[in-house]
């Protein structure tokens, strides 16, 4: 199916002739440690092929970076620094493998700012180019975005407000109280996507992530909690968890929290079948007298088709909906 034409009302455009799609490198030359990167394309690199084939030559120093070159580090002995030597061919196995043995290892760039970025700064399109990336870096699609919600019509803020007041409903009494200060010990005291370091102290730099989200009707609990910087956090906002971590960080989340691994990590999101909803609909139908109760109905009964939520009704609550 050809991509429909998008037209750009935003006043933020992208840069022509960028080839978003493709793949990058990006290595600290061994020399003068400066960072490097090199257009790779659409075809990620085999690990062992690079090891072989591979000649990168830094862009400042002009060092040249392949299992040919001798090793330029003054901490070693000369022997091993020699490219014929054992240490110095596993030396470079590992270099060549660290930048191309997943897709995570690779780089991007965005057609928006420009900027050559790592995966994680890009949020996942299937089938869009090796990466599966989208086009521009998560920190641009959040200034888009910025401009683009505030034109959402009245009709899809109200529908986005009432599932919001919804789930909180179901979700009442579900929710834990987290404590901070165990928060901050389990994480190691930094953002789990970046690993920026965080102030317990400074409320504004910090969130509590739903690691799955309460869109899908999860409940705020130890299990299902992540420290995140602010700024991670409103990239994450509902996402679920496997379209904004990487498989390494669902892994190392799961060890954390003692999240399913199976649930975090599925592609397409689940809902909460758990939830009492029975609850949920005696709450949202819990109307002042000059409330708008049709209304109401209608908008319940919206969410619960939307959620595939039915079956999990007391045949009262289905007569009372009008559910067959």
């Amino acid at each position: 199916m050809t991509r429909r034409k998008t037209v750009n009302i935003t006043g933020i455009t992208r840069v022509e002739g960028i080839p978003y799609h493709d793949a990058w490198v990006a290595y600290k030359c061994v020399k003068c440690m400066k960072m490097n990167y090199v257009i790779v394309g659409q075809i990620l690199l085999d690990p062992k092929e690079a090891i072989e084939k591979c000649v990168w030559k830094c862009e400042y120093c002009r060092f040249i970076h392949s299992k040919e070159s001798d090793l330029p580090f003054e901490n070693w002995l000369d022997e091993y620094n020699d490219s014929e030597s054992t240490p110095a061919l596993r030396f470079w196995e590992g270099f060549f493998r660290i930048a191309t043995e997943h897709p995570a290892s690779y780089w991007k760039q965005c057609n928006v700012c420009l900027r050559v970025l790592p995966f994680s700064a890009f949020s996942k399109h299937s089938k869009w180019g090796p990466l599966e990336k989208q086009m521009e870096c998560r920190s641009c699609k959040g200034a888009i975005n910025a401009v683009l919600n505030p034109r959402r019509t009245k009709e899809q803020m109200h529908e986005s407000s009432v599932r919001r007041r919804i789930a909180d409903l179901f979700l009442e009494g579900e929710n834990q109280t987290i404590d901070f200060q165990e928060l901050f010990e389990r994480f190691s005291r930094r953002c789990f996507k970046t690993k920026t370091p965080l102030d317990i102290n400074k409320r504004e730099t910090w969130a509590i992530d739903h690691i799955l989200p309460s869109k899908f009707l999860y409940p705020l609990t130890f299990n299902n909690a992540a420290l995140l910087s602010k700024s991670a956090n409103e990239n994450k906002r509902d996402k679920w968890p496997s379209k904004f971590y990487t498989n390494n960080e669902l892994i190392e989340l799961a060890r954390i929290t003692g999240a399913n691994l199976a649930v975090i990590s599925s592609p397409n999101p689940i809902m909460n079948l758990s939830i009492d909803i029975n609850r949920g609909v005696e709450r949202y139908l819990q109307v002042r007298e000059k409330s708008d109760l049709p209304k109401r109905i209608i908008e319940i009964k919206k969410i619960i088709q939307v959620y595939d939520l039915v079956a999990g009704l007391s045949n009262e609550n289905k007569t009372l909906l009008g559910f067959p």
